[in-house]
């Protein structure tokens, strides 16, 4: 396995600027999005990260837009106990925030090898945007909790060449997923994905981001690995 850097394209990442909230939706009781007005100076790459600010707190989040929208969206975890989500979660359109960025290096290499995207929770944030900005032909491994955590499972159903969804745990009502897994992405991937050389995509929290990079060590080890690590839900 060979572990791999991406260069980033650097716009003045650095810089404050203020944006505004346009728009709020709940994608279940757990996460929602955000629309924010985009700076006439802000470039990205799909799969960066920006910082946004308010007061005291300043926190990272995995843009969801295509590099070419007219404003930037993101996808959110709401913390109760947490600083910045509640309030993310509860502010009236026109809310004013500061941002940097573009920050981060999970960006997409085109290679010969076959892409696959590997998510828990909203760490499927940065493939969406992958997706929305032309990205195709990949295999979707999405781990959640419940149903109505599998974040945009509609979406890639239409975009995915191949999509499962994981339950670490047995569902508790009837599932309408595509290719419902009992067992963890790492158990997913050994049934479901032949050995060979790919392109590994891993954002999400660090267990499951050690447990397939140490099964990508031993059946896809001519592969290459890119990986983000979600921050710690506390921290939100």
């Amino acid at each position: 396995m060979e572990e791999a850097n991406v260069s980033m394209m650097s716009h003045d990442p650095d810089m404050i600027q203020s944006v505004e909230l346009l728009n709020r939706r709940w994608l279940s009781k757990k996460a929602f999005e955000i629309e924010l007005s985009r700076p006439h100076s802000f470039k990205f790459k799909a799969g960066q990260t920006i910082s946004l600010m308010h007061e005291s707190l300043k926190r990272y989040y995995s843009l969801i837009s295509a590099p070419i929208d007219p404003t930037i969206t993101l996808c959110l975890q709401h913390i109760p106990g947490g600083k910045l989500s509640p309030i993310l979660a509860e502010a009236e359109t026109g809310f004013r925030l500061e941002m940097t960025g573009p920050h981060g290096y999970f960006t997409f290499t085109p290679s010969f090898r076959r892409p696959v995207f590997i998510s828990t929770g909203t760490g499927i944030a940065p493939f969406i945007s992958f997706a929305r900005s032309g990205i195709t032909e990949f295999t979707l491994f999405q781990q959640a909790a419940s149903a109505e955590e599998f974040y945009y499972q509609s979406y890639f159903r239409t975009m995915a060449t191949r999509y499962f969804s994981c339950f670490p745990e047995a569902p508790t009502a009837e599932l309408s997923l595509p290719n419902p897994f009992c067992g963890t992405i790492s158990d997913c991937l050994r049934k479901n994905l032949q050995p060979g050389s790919y392109d590994f995509y891993l954002c999400g929290d660090r267990e499951m981001i050690r447990n397939v990079t140490l099964l990508i060590d031993e059946i896809y080890p001519d592969s290459r690995v890119y990986t983000e690590i979600f921050f710690d839900s506390a921290q939100s």
